[in-house]
Order: C-alpha cells, then structure tokens, then sequence
C-alpha cells in the first residue's frame, strides 16, 4: 500500500503590512515534525495554528485586533476530510481558539458562540487569559490559516482570527464559516483570507474546491487555476483577498490579489 506524502502549507493573511513570510516558519517547522514523528493532520494543524496565534504580527490570537467596543473577540475553526467540524465565535479571554474547536470535533453541537462558548471551555480547562489585542491601522485582514495533509491521507484545516479591522461588536467574518473561510472534503483543502463580507457572499472556499474537484486535476497547476478563478470570478477587483489549497499529494499552494505570505512543505517520496 502506497503511503502518502505528508504536507503542510500555512497562510498568513491577505492585506497590505509588514512582511509576515519569515513569521510563518515556525509553525511550518511545527507542522512538519510532529508528522514526521507520526502525528496526524489534527494535531500538526492545531500546533502549527497556535504558533500563529502566538505570533503578536498576525491578527489571530495575541495579535487580534480591537474592535470598536475596545473588546477584543476571537474566531477560529477546525474540519477534517473525516466529516468533522468545530468553529468557535466571538470570545472573550481566549488567546488560542483554535484549541476549542479541537475538542468540539466529536461533539453533537460544534459550533459554539460568545460567553456560552467560553463557558464550555472553561469546563474542560482551557486557558481564560485576557488577550490585550492592537490597534487596527488601515484594513487589517491578517488572519491565518494551515492546512495538513499526514501519511494516512487524512486532511485537517485550521483558521483563526481576531475579526476585521473597524468592525462592531457581533459582527462574524468568514473564518469560523464552513464554505466561506474554509472547506475540507475528500482529498483536498482550501482555506480563504481576506475581506470576510466578501468572502462569505461568495461562498468562496467551498466554490473554488468544487472548480477543483470538477476538472479532476489535483495537480498545483489546477489548484492555482481554481483559485485565481475564484478570486477574479466571484471577488469584486477592491477586495483584498488570498486562499491556499492543498491536494491529495504535493505541496500546497497559494494565491492572491493583494499581498498574502504563505508557505508550504512536503516530505520527499
């Protein structure tokens, strides 16, 4: 029996800013040695994910931005091509949120919102801290997303966020949306960055995975062409945007219309 190749491909968000590439390294190097030490697509995209969170130049986790109340909230989401899902919304005191949706993938409710999620994560332990946040400057859309493919084949996305810049309070973007910020299915992945309105009237994941799983060509070739047909089909040209993709073999991709860093890894055959 053939094994596959385990990858890993990481984004940072799409939007103007400092230059963020160097920053997606760590959790690369995360991702790629818990797979090579066995570990599976769940928890090298959650580990690879809280690295990010961590990193105070992403809007995700320590990073995220204030919103307009001075309330800092944050989103994340987790779904594997098993059928599993967990996304969490608007919470309060909660720097790593993608840890969250992990022990939601095997319950009945996987979404959860506000302080009934906090509540819930409070019960099973996970860190309250209080997240200070920055200033949003400009249209802050840095969030950041993983997508992991280990040796089994199974795949796992991980996104997380800390919302757009200048937005009111109960506003959602497409981050914890299945379809919008993220959609995993059979053997392949496509997570979305970017101007989350935008994204979500387009449905924009689920759609450019549906471009590729129509041409039936999983080659980088094709995941490139379905995402740039997304982009310049279903997004106006003023809306910054970028989306990553990952195959059932290969490296990952990436692309965008404005500046997104991304970065990608695959074991050798």
């Amino acid at each position: 029996m053939r094994m596959t190749r385990p990858a890993i491909i990481a984004h940072g968000g799409a939007g103007l800013g400092p230059d963020r590439t160097a920053n997606l390294e760590p959790a690369i190097a995360k991702g790629r040695d818990i797979l090579l030490s066995g570990g599976n697509a769940i928890e090298a995209a959650v580990e690879a994910c809280v690295i990010l969170e961590n990193d105070p130049v992403f809007n995700a986790g320590t990073g995220s931005v204030i919103r307009t109340d001075g309330v800092v909230l944050t989103d994340a989401s987790l779904q594997t091509s098993e059928g599993k899902l967990g996304f969490v919304i608007a919470m309060r005191n909660t720097p790593n949120p993608i840890r969250i949706c992990v022990d939601l993938l095997d319950e009945e409710i996987n979404g959860l919102a506000g302080f009934g999620a906090r509540n819930w994560a409070d019960q099973r332990g996970h860190l309250n801290a209080p997240v200070v946040g920055r200033q949003p400057e400009g249209q802050i859309g840095d969030t950041v997303g993983v997508i992991v493919r280990d040796s089994e084949g199974l795949i796992a996305a991980a996104t997380s966020t800390g919302g757009c810049s200048h937005r009111p309070p109960g506003r959602v973007g497409d981050v914890p949306l299945p379809g919008s910020g993220f959609w995993v299915e059979g053997s392949v992945a496509v997570a979305a960055t970017g101007i989350g309105e935008a994204i979500t009237c387009a449905l924009l994941s689920n759609k450019v995975y549906e471009r590729i799983i129509t041409s039936k060509d999983d080659s980088l070739e094709s995941l490139s062409s379905a995402m740039n047909w997304g982009i310049e089909s279903l997004i106006a040209p003023h809306h910054q945007v970028g989306l990553i993709a990952l195959g059932p073999d290969g490296e990952g991709r990436g692309e965008s219309n404005t500046d997104m860093p991304w970065a990608t890894w695959c074991a050798d055959l």
